[in-house]
């Protein structure tokens, strides 16, 4: 959510940049603001004249009392009674016209930084570096799960008899190699400096609402029937709630966090839930990061955050590149993001394992996090990024580590993890 009075001073900024996400819709949202915010800003001018005037009075009062004018102060008393109700109605319209505001307000894209390149959809996303060298090998790759099946490794069948498309039982060596990747990831963040952190799964909807747009939250969003709770998508979005309502002290900053979490998605819209794969899927896990820190630092954190991703899968001879996210592609809460992506030896393309992104001050606005610092208040940015996301990172993993007998190497990072296993073995 983008700052009121910025809107209201840049309206053409503001429609500008409607239109360089394709969003030529939400541009009556501007004007529409405007007006409504003159109209509560006129609704609190009345109110604060009358109640004004109904001290000035309030005070004669006691003076006509003194003065053994009993009569006037009795009308005195009447006149004030009067505004009483007036300025009732008058706050009524105030709040009535600030939450029509705030409908509006929430819709309104973030304000994108001016290196994010224009384009509609994400056809437009833009190729950045690639960190190495991708390699196709001389016998063929089958598809993931036929891998995993021949590792006895995954069973869909039983999981679709279960629960249905779009989950999965892992195991054996899979399942270990699952648990392994994430435990992994924890430690590397660890190693960098981020605190590790176990979240709440589930999440009130003031916090929904605060960390990402209502498409997104139709769109993602499992709601617990008969309770103010969802369950998380993302762990990110409970470690933002995290600081709901918060006052942080500018010389702590910044607060770097590291998190593991289940993740549920409804997965609405989306090109359909695969029978067979475990690349789109409605339950998953995660290893988060997040950052909250100062304005003017949060484009440094922003090139530390996905190349933190982009050292962990080639620590695991995984050939990744970065993709630079067109406006039509963002988020609306989000100021510029990344997509961190992985070879795949099969398809010979790379594929979407990682996002990064920088929300300027807009999830802390919505969640009313401020620093407090030596020169006053201010929203905090915020930013989040993932580690890895297990199983979608495991089709990277089997593709690029298999061998053409079916087996799979297990990179040195990971040995330790997998109890000094050096291959897994159909």
């Amino acid at each position: 959510m983008i700052d009121l009075k910025f809107l209201r001073e840049n309206p053409e900024i503001v429609k500008q940049n409607i239109r360089n996400k394709f969003q030529d819709h939400k541009l009556p949202l501007v004007d529409e603001v405007i007006e409504l915010d003159t109209q509560r800003r006129a609704t609190q001018q009345q109110a604060d004249d009358l109640k004004a005037k109904r001290n000035t009075i309030s005070k004669q009062i006691g003076a006509l009392m003194g003065q053994g004018k009993k009569a006037e102060a009795e009308e005195a008393k009447k006149e004030v009674a009067a505004f009483g109700n007036e300025l009732a109605e008058l706050e009524k319209k105030q709040a009535e016209l600030e939450e029509e505001v705030k409908k509006r307000m929430m819709i309104i894209p973030n304000i994108i930084d001016p290196s994010v390149p224009i384009g509609k959809d994400d056809s437009f996303n833009v190729e950045v570096q690639r960190f190495g060298e991708p390699v196709v090998p001389d016998f063929e790759i089958p598809y993931h799960t036929d891998i995993m099946e021949k590792l006895h490794g995954i069973d869909l069948d039983a999981a679709r008899r279960v629960a249905g498309n779009g989950f999965y039982y892992l195991m054996g060596d899979i399942a270990r190699l699952h648990s392994a990747v994430i435990s992994y990831a924890r430690d590397f963040m660890i190693n960098r400096g981020f605190t590790y952190c176990v979240p709440p799964f589930m999440i009130r909807s003031e916090v929904v609402t605060g960390v990402m747009s209502f498409a997104e939250m139709d769109a993602m969003m499992y709601k617990i029937e008969g309770e103010d709770l969802y369950l998380i998508g993302t762990s990110e979005h409970s470690m933002i709630g995290k600081y709901i309502d918060q006052m942080v002290q500018e010389d702590t900053l910044p607060h770097t966090l590291t998190s593991y979490s289940p993740c549920f998605r409804k997965e609405k819209g989306a090109h359909g839930i695969e029978e067979r794969g475990v690349y789109r899927i409605h339950q998953f896990e995660k290893q988060e990061m997040i950052v909250i820190c100062k304005p003017e630092d949060s484009m440094e954190w922003y090139e530390k955050l996905w190349k933190n991703t982009v050292d962990l899968f080639r620590s695991l001879d995984i050939p990744v590149r970065q993709l630079e996210c067109c406006s039509g592609d963002l988020a609306d809460l989000k100021v510029k993001s990344c997509d961190v992506e992985a070879w795949s030896p099969r398809q010979k393309k790379y594929f979407e394992v990682g996002s990064c992104s920088n929300l300027g001050d807009a999830q802390a606005r919505r969640l009313r996090i401020r620093v407090v610092g030596e020169n006053g208040k201010y929203f905090a940015h915020t930013l989040n990024n993932t580690v890895v996301a297990p199983p979608r990172m495991l089709i990277a993993f089997l593709e690029n580590n298999l061998n053409a007998d079916g087996s799979v190497n297990i990179p040195l990072a990971l040995q330790p993890y997998m109890g000094g296993m050096t291959v897994i073995k159909p």
